[in-house]
């Protein structure tokens, strides 16, 4: 086979050094015609002996049958002589080997007309055969044709044989994969128990980091609750305070952000309201406002005590 070159080296390579293996490549492929012409001259040699081998062939049997033409005329004069010559007295004493000679010939006509037939029952074939010869038109003749039909039939023996014993191959080659495949599952198989106990590992390092991961966003939901609600109790502490402000007219000297001090003031605001209405009724029970938790706290904050949490506010 030709060794080809790659594009990429015929590009940097010189004109002498790409004519040089043009030539070379011309004369492998020389090598390689010669070789082919070879073995189609052996082949037709082949072709030839058994053309004349069946030549020879076709011969002989042509003078078999000549022969046994002869043979038989020379039968049928022998018994007309036999018979002409002789008396009756002779004819009764070979009435035996004259009968013995009549079979052999009624047996040597029946082979005869056997051969006969069997020559008209394969002249179907002779015929097929012409006509292939005919249609196709590259043999001379129907030996050679059927010369070169049995070399096929060889060579296409000959790569089925090949065939099958690339399969026994392959069936081979198979088994021994197989029991690779086996030795190394017996191999890999304390390496798979160690990757199962490292993915339960990992699995249950996961299960840890999702948990810490929702404890995660519940505690800033959480956080994010307390100031949306811290906003909500100063803004409602605020419009008490307006409001209270507002109807009892008092002056608003309370900054609007200090929301202790605004709540401070609606707690006075009341407890001086409580103090009015027991003045004005003092053997009536009235409404008298409850102890708040609110207050207590505020008053705590005044004075030092200590801060409530965010969420008992």
């Amino acid at each position: 086979r030709s060794r080809m070159v790659p594009t990429g080296e015929c590009g940097t390579l010189l004109p002498s050094s790409r004519l040089l293996l043009k030539r070379r490549e011309v004369v492998e492929v020389e090598q390689a015609l010669q070789s082919q012409r070879e073995e189609l001259r052996q082949r037709m040699e082949r072709l030839a002996q058994r053309r004349q081998h069946l030549g020879q062939r076709e011969q002989q049997l042509q003078d078999v049958i000549l022969k046994f033409n002869a043979y038989l005329k020379v039968t049928a004069a022998r018994q007309e002589r036999a018979l002409c010559q002789t008396g009756r007295d002779w004819a009764v004493g070979q009435g035996a080997e004259a009968a013995r000679l009549h079979r052999e010939l009624e047996g040597l006509l029946r082979r005869r007309e056997r051969l006969a037939r069997r020559l008209r029952s394969l002249r179907c074939f002779h015929d097929y055969l012409q006509a292939v010869l005919a249609r196709m038109g590259q043999f001379q003749d129907i030996p050679a044709m059927l010369a070169h039909f049995g070399a096929l039939e060889e060579a296409w023996a000959a790569l089925a044989q090949q065939e099958e014993a690339g399969q026994e191959r392959l069936a081979r080659g198979w088994a021994q994969l197989g029991q690779q495949q086996e030795v190394a599952g017996s191999e890999l198989l304390p390496t798979h128990h160690e990757l199962a106990q490292l993915h339960a590992r990992l699995e249950a390092a996961r299960q840890d980091v999702l948990q810490e991961e929702s404890r995660w966003a519940h505690l800033q939901s959480t956080a994010a609750q307390k100031p949306l609600l811290l906003g909500q109790i100063k803004l409602a502490v605020l419009n008490l305070y307006q409001l209270t402000t507002a109807r009892l007219q008092v002056p608003p000297d309370v900054a609007l952000e200090d929301t202790e001090a605004q709540l401070d003031t609606v707690l006075l605001c009341m407890q001086d309201l409580a103090d009015i209405c027991a003045e004005l009724c003092p053997g009536q029970p009235g409404p008298c406002p409850p102890h708040s938790p609110i207050a207590a706290s505020t008053h705590s904050l005044r004075h030092g005590g200590a801060r409530v949490p965010p969420i008992q506010e």
